[in-house]
This record gives structure tokens, sequence and C-alpha cells, in this order.
């Protein structure tokens, strides 16, 4: 009978670190980056762990209690909350249609298609989302006036950076067969993206559209704080004065809309990607 061949030896794992792998040499930096980080700031960290900052806190988290429920104001904060979302609903289809519409000339969807547009519309998405929605809203003020009008705006024109730089992705990352199809019949660019382009990869559009929402839902109750309307706006009043239990209303508010938003988005969201 033959012998059957002895068990190879078993294989050694891979170092943890090779002077020719790439990812390790990455990881090696950013490691770098976070001890820097850690050196050049000033954290006091035994003073935030102190017995005196634990009772601090503690007082002040007292202060909250009980929220304040008196029914004129309830009605000032549910006002308040549909402000904001409202602020944030049409800042978010804003961004859409204005990401969509950046995304296209941004994406190299063909290797025949005009390129010299992707490097300015990339250049000027990266300035619209490097802007916070903050200072964007401060900016607006001057233009627009106190109220909702300057936050929605704010919120439009950061959030189309950060959705036309993702539709972007996602329209160059579509499979090209079916779009090669229809170009090798003759069909145009726009009829091109409408039937082939735009079905494969608009579950992901909306996908994003809905998770920039739950985002523009804290961003947008934060705007107020600079006059741009919204829970932000009594925010910022009552906790100017020290009325505590007020704050204590608007904060359960805005937690409560949150919440609702971000369960109604994941559920959208797991719809949209069966």
């Amino acid at each position: 009978m033959p012998r059957r061949a002895a068990n190879p030896p078993y294989k050694l794992p891979p170092p943890i670190f090779d002077a020719r792998c790439k990812a390790c040499w990455f990881v090696v930096g950013l490691l770098a980056l976070v001890v820097a980080s850690f050196w050049s700031l000033d954290l006091q960290w035994a003073q935030f762990a102190s017995v005196e900052a634990a009772r601090g806190m503690a007082r002040f988290l007292g202060e909250f209690f009980p929220p304040d429920l008196q029914p004129g104001f309830v009605r000032q904060v549910l006002a308040g909350t549909w402000e904001t979302l409202a602020m944030s609903l049409l800042g978010t289809l804003l961004a859409a249609a204005g990401g969509l519409l950046l995304a296209l000339p941004a994406s190299r969807r063909d290797a025949a298609g005009p390129g010299w547009l992707r490097g300015p519309t990339r250049l000027l998405l990266n300035a619209l989302r490097a802007v916070p929605e903050l200072v964007w809203a401060s900016l607006l003020l001057i233009a627009a006036g106190l109220g909702p009008f300057a936050g929605t705006l704010a919120l439009a024109v950061h959030t189309t950076g950060v959705l036309g730089r993702l539709f972007a992705e996602a329209v160059e990352n579509a499979p090209p067969g079916p779009a090669a199809a229809l170009r090798a019949q003759g069909v145009g660019r726009t009829a091109v993206f409408l039937y082939a382009t735009l079905p494969q990869v608009l579950p992901q559009l909306l996908s994003y559209t809905l998770y920039r929402w739950e985002n523009n839902i804290r961003a947008a109750a934060v705007l107020g704080v600079v006059g741009a309307g919204g829970l932000g706006q009594l925010l910022a009043f009552h906790l100017g004065l020290f009325h505590m239990a007020k704050t204590a209303t608007v904060l359960l508010a805005m937690i409560a809309l949150v919440g609702v938003v971000d369960v109604g988005s994941y559920a959208a969201r797991r719809l949209l990607t069966r």
C-alpha cells in the first residue's frame, strides 16, 4: 500500500507588522497622531475626575428637575419642535436635489465623458461641507434675517456638499453594464443616466438622504442658538436666563424628536435595502 503523505507543518501566523505592508504603516501613523494629540492637549483628567467636579455637576443637573410642564410653555415647545422638524426636512430635500445636480458633473460615469468639470465641482462640494452649519447660519442671517429661513438655508448648503460627494461616489460605483449597453445603442447621456444608472443607485441615494435627515434634526435643534429658530432658539433663550426647568423641557423635546426620527429613518432604510 502506498504510504500517505505526512501532514504539512503548520504555518506560523503572519507578523503583526511588516515593513512592506501599507496598512501597517497607516495604522502606525494613526497611532502616532493619537499619541501626539494626547501629548499636545492640556487634558485635566485629575480635575475632571475629582470629587468637587462630581458634586458641582450633580448640583447643576439637579436644577433641571422637575421640568416645566405648564400648558402654555408646552405649546411653545411643541411649536418649536415642529419648526425644527420642518427646517430639517425642507433643508434635506433641497440638499438632496442640489447634491444630485452637482453629483453628475462630479462623477466620472464613463471614460468618454467630459472630465473637466469633475475637479471644480468636487472642490465646490468640499467647500460647502467644510463650513459647519452654525457658520453658514451666522453668515446667512445677514441676508435672510433671524428665524427658520436662515437655518433651513444653512442646513441645505452644508448638506448639499455632503450628499453631493456621497451621490457622486454612488454613481461612479454603479455597475457599468446596463449603461454601456444603452450607449452602444446610441442612447444619449441623460437617458442612460435615467434608465440605467439611476435605478441602480436610487435605493442607496435614498438611504444617504434619510441618514443625513437624522443628522440635520440634531443640527437644526442647535442652529437656533444663533437665532435660526426652532428648539435651539428656545434653548439658547432659557439657558441664557438660567431658567433650568424650562431648559429641561426643551432638552426632553429634543431627545424625543431625535428618537422618533431615528426610529422612523432606520425602519425606512431597512425597507429600502431589502
